[in-house]
């Protein structure tokens, strides 16, 4: 089968068009045909060798953590699956490679695709919306009348935090240019700041939450507009000890996640506050309580681009970019609506 595979880490290094065996499919397995994949900054800072001593793939290997297609084959003890399926998912960890023709997923990790989007758009939503779904719901418990800021509305996992915070009954700020208030807005952001021209932290104040996507300087910013009590959830670092043990890495490596995060953890306790890292993962049943809210109307998600599969390399630099805003996608099947 046809794939993009990482040969080596390396920054700004292109991906490998390679053809490989088609997986292996376990006994609790489903095979599922790739439509179209989701590209994410977690592609390219796998890539880039970020994450090595937590992931230590054995290269080669077939990259790409977002995928919708039609399950063609399934393990003997899958239940919940048939082939001919309409499916998306965002793989477990160890067994990402959605840049592909085929890819085998644990059924666990698995839901049927929403009804009311293309698979385009289907393979957009499953990592953004579980990062979303497990920093709001399962680590923040964002309630109805709270206040949470979410940065960088108009990414991926901004665009889905909006509407997820909304549906919860909170009241929402967030950060992007002008060129984005419509579409934060209509998606439906309450406070809405030009991060170009405004700094966040002389207008908010007293949030209940934060999901942090940013640098340093706006982590120590946003732990500050925090009242007493509240809850920042990080995705973009530091990383911390706990990270390292759910990964289950090595001892010098949660020794090392420790120290690197114990000038944030140390600020947050001054604060009251609580300081989190999230680093989502793969679960089918919160993707099947997304499927519900996207099948109601509640979140709609927003592409920005679609690559033909032939240009994942593309796709990959326009997300390094920053260019990107909202989600892009690589259409493995030519023609994916």
């Amino acid at each position: 089968m046809k794939t993009f595979t990482l040969d080596r880490y390396a920054k700004k290094s292109a991906l490998r068009a390679a053809d490989m065996p088609e997986p292996v499919v376990g006994d609790d397995d489903v095979l599922v045909e790739v439509h179209a994949a989701g590209v994410n900054q977690l592609d390219v800072k796998i890539r880039d060798g970020d994450f090595k001593l937590l992931l230590p793939y054995r290269l080669p290997q077939i990259m790409g953590n977002d995928v919708a297609g039609v399950v063609t084959r399934v393990g003997a003890h899958v239940r919940g699956f048939t082939p001919g399926d309409q499916v998306y998912a965002r793989p477990d960890k160890d067994r990402i490679g959605t840049f592909a023709e085929f890819i085998a997923m644990n059924q666990r990790d698995v839901a049927h695709k929403p009804t009311t989007l293309g698979m385009a758009e289907a393979a957009s939503v499953p990592l953004v919306a579980l990062t979303a779904w497990q920093a709001l719901v399962e680590q923040a418990g964002l309630r109805s009348g709270q206040k949470v800021f979410v940065q960088a509305g108009t990414g991926g996992v901004g665009t889905v935090a909006i509407q997820l915070a909304k549906h919860l009954g909170a009241s929402v700020a967030t950060t992007c240019s002008p060129a984005g208030f419509e579409l934060v807005k209509s998606l439906g952001a309450d406070v809405v700041i030009d991060y170009k021209t405004e700094d966040f932290e002389k207008v908010l104040h007293d949030y209940d939450v934060v999901l942090h996507s940013q640098g340093g300087a706006e982590l120590k910013k946003s732990l500050r507009i925090l009242r007493r009590g509240g809850t920042l959830v990080s995705i973009s670092g530091p990383p911390d000890h706990v990270f390292g043990e759910t990964m289950g890495a090595a001892w010098y490596v949660r020794l090392l996640l420790r120290i690197l995060s114990s000038a944030t953890r140390r600020r947050a306790r001054r604060l009251g506050v609580s300081f989190h890292f999230l680093f989502m993962r793969a679960n089918g049943d919160q993707l099947r309580e997304l499927t519900s809210l996207i099948d109601a109307g509640v979140i709609r998600p927003v592409v920005d681009r679609v690559f033909p599969f032939a240009e994942t390399n593309d796709a990959m630099a326009y997300v390094e970019s920053g260019r990107a805003k909202r989600k892009v996608v690589v259409a493995v099947k030519p023609n994916v609506g």
